[in-house]
Order: structure tokens, then C-alpha cells, then sequence
């Protein structure tokens, strides 16, 4: 058969279920501004055809109002839908977008690739993928433990460093003495106050910082107008989808498209060109996960500014047949992983 670009591909014909739970323990913790963890709670999707079977994976998020629990039942509910033939269009129709939508939109994709016979990027139109550089994050902690993590980390090119208000412009300061060389980008996950945001962006600055992410709490983003900045600011928390674009046009430098956020490929890939038209530039993130999850936002990292898809790296184990890492760069997944 072959490869074409259509949404239709995938649907159409009684299509099966299958939902389930998976904890992945993370190597040592992973700290942000929000609070800690210990392993990585994601659910996975499996969509087959009697022939083929497409795979997806979702990572619920409490900070935008979702659960394991209820994620679930909302993949649960479309078990009928799937059995009519849902396909990828009027999926976005039933399930709005956020992490239950991004598991089932990437098991479809996953499932259309092996039915027509080529790539998940064949058939987005996309050019043939290469490794794309990502960044490695650096859990939120005390300056000084920043600071060795990092040198211990410099073998990454670009190191995302995880703050959280207090101390930060010691963090900065700490960590970039500590690897001088090393591309950073920072995200404060909405931690600091309007009131310390331009002493915070000018130690950003001082110190080569390449992004800061989200340091305002979504909701106070008008704070940014006001703010002289030299070094780009990107909104994670304060924009989840292309409908979300025009709010933070000209508040926001960049934008980090997550296909949790997205609820899937389908619509990230929307994302990007909505966001070029709006000037923004593009991050391209993901959650705590395993290599199942990183894989299609591959192939919406080809053309982004900066890549934070080291999810698996984070972990103790990863899947069967993960994605390769090396130099720095993380590299197209295998048919047996996705697509």
C-alpha cells in the first residue's frame, strides 16, 4: 500500500482496546517547584485492527486538573466509538485535548503507520527524521547540589536547569560557574512573583541563559508586558494548544508544545505552524516518561528551537526497543518502539 497523508487512515474499521496502568521508577528523584517524585505514573494505550496494534502513552497531570483514575475512564469511554471506526478527526471531536487524548491520538498514528506501510513521518508529510539535540534536566535542589549535578551532567550539551523561586539567582550563578562552557535553559514552573522577575531574568541574562520557562504563574502572564528582557521567555503552563496562541502572543518569546498538553500528535503538529505564524518560538517538552512517549514528539521537534525530550534518561529502565541517546542528541525511534 502506499504511503499517503490522510487523517481517515486508521479508521473506518472496528477497531479493539486495550488501557492500562504502568509505574516506571525514576533514578533517584525528580524535583520541580510543584513538589517530588519517585517513579513516573503513565498509562498505555494499545489500539489494534485484528492485525496490527498501535501504542500510546499519556502521563496524567495533577496540575492541569487530571488523574490516573480519570484519564483512564475517559480512554475507557471511547471503547464503543473505537469499535465504530473512530479515527483521528472525530477523536478530537469526543476527547478534548490533555494527556487521555494524546495516548489514544498516538496509538492511532502508531497503528496507521503499520497499515500503510511506512512512517508515522511519511505519513504527516514529513522529511525523513534525524537526531535532534535535547536537553537534560537538573532537578530543583540546593544551589551547591545544582551546581555538582551539573558538572557531573557536561557530558549534555544543554542542560535544563529545574527552579523554584528562593535562591534561584544563586542556582544560576552556582551552576553556570560550575559548567562555564554548557548551553542552559531554566524553567521556574511558575515559582516566581512579578515583584522578582526582572532581577531574575537579568541574572538569567548576566549568566547565559538561553530560555527561561514559565516564571510567572499562569494567569499573571499580562505581568510580562511590563518586563525588559533579554533572554527569551517560553510558556509552558500558560499555553496547552493552538487555541491557546493568541492569549500569549507578544507576552511570550516561545512556546513549549507538549503532546500531553496538545492531546496528541495530530494537534502538535498544528501547533508548530500556528506558532511560526505567530512568531513564537518553539520548545518541544514532554513529561517524566518512558521512550514510548518521546517517540512522536520526535517528530515534532525536526524544526524546534530547543528539544527537552530526555524523559527516559531520567529513569532507572526504560522499555523494550528505547530510543537511542548520545552526543547529546536523542534519535529517531525504531518500528518496533512507534511508528
Amino acid at each position: 500500500m502506499a504511503c499517503e497523508r490522510a487523517e481517515s487512515i486508521g479508521g473506518g474499521q472496528p477497531l479493539t482496546l486495550s488501557v492500562s496502568v504502568e509505574h516506571w521508577p525514576i533514578r533517584g528523584h525528580f524535583t520541580i517547584a510543584r513538589g517530588s517524585k519517585t517513579q513516573a505514573a503513565v498509562v498505555l494505550v494499545e489500539i489494534g485492527d485484528g492485525t496490527w496494534s498501535g501504542r500510546g502513552e499519556c502521563v496524567p497531570y495533577a496540575r492541569y486538573g487530571e488523574s490516573v483514575e480519570g484519564v483512564v475512564a475517559a480512554i475507557e469511554i471511547l471503547r464503543p466509538s473505537l469499535a465504530q471506526g473512530l479515527d483521528r478527526t472525530r477523536l478530537e471531536r469526543v476527547l478534548p485535548a490533555g494527556a487521555a487524548r494524546n495516548a489514544v491520538d498516538c496509538a492511532l498514528w502508531d497503528l496507521a503507520a503499520k497499515q500503510a506501510g511506512c512512517t508515522a513521518a511519511e505519513l504527516a508529510g514529513l522529511a525523513p527524521l534525524k537526531a535532534v539535540p535535547t536537553a537534560y534536566t537538573i532537578s530543583l535542589g540546593a544551589p551547591e547540589i545544582m551546581a555538582a549535578q551539573a558538572k557531573d551532567a557536561s557530558a549534555h550539551p544543554l542542560l535544563k536547569l529545574k527552579l523554584g523561586g528562593a535562591d534561584d539567582a544563586i542556582r544560576m550563578r552556582a551552576v553556570r560557574q560550575a559548567v562555564p562552557d554548557a548551553r542552559l535553559i531554566v524553567d521556574a514552573n511558575e515559582a516566581w512573583r512579578p515583584d522578582e522577575a526582572a532581577h531574575l531574568l537579568a541574572v538569567a541574562a548576566e549568566t547565559g541563559i538561553e530560555l527561561v520557562e514559565q516564571p510567572l504563574p499562569a494567569g499573571e502572564d499580562r505581568a510580562l508586558a511590563q518586563l525588559v528582557h533579554d533572554v527569551p521567555i517560553c510558556a509552558d503552563e500558560s499555553a496547552h494548544d493552538t487555541a491557546s496562541l493568541d492569549e500569549i502572543a507578544g507576552l511570550y518569546d516561545a512556546v513549549n508544545i507538549k503532546l500531553d498538553k496538545t492531546g496528541g500528535l495530530t494537534e502538535a503538529l498544528r501547533m508548530v505552524d500556528a506558532s511560526r505564524a505567530r512568531g513564537l518560538k518553539i520548545m518541544v517538552g514532554s513529561m517524566v516518561a518512558t521512550s514510548l512517549a518521546m517517540a512522536p514528539a520526535i517528530l515534532v521537534a525536526q524544526t524546534a528551537d530547543w528539544v527537552d525530550l530526555d524523559g527516559p534518561l531520567l529513569l532507572a529502565r526504560d522499555r523494550d526497543d528505547p530510543l537511542a541517546y548520545g552526543e547529546g542528541k536523542v534519535y529517531p525511534p525504531s518500528p518496533a518502539l512507534w511508528g
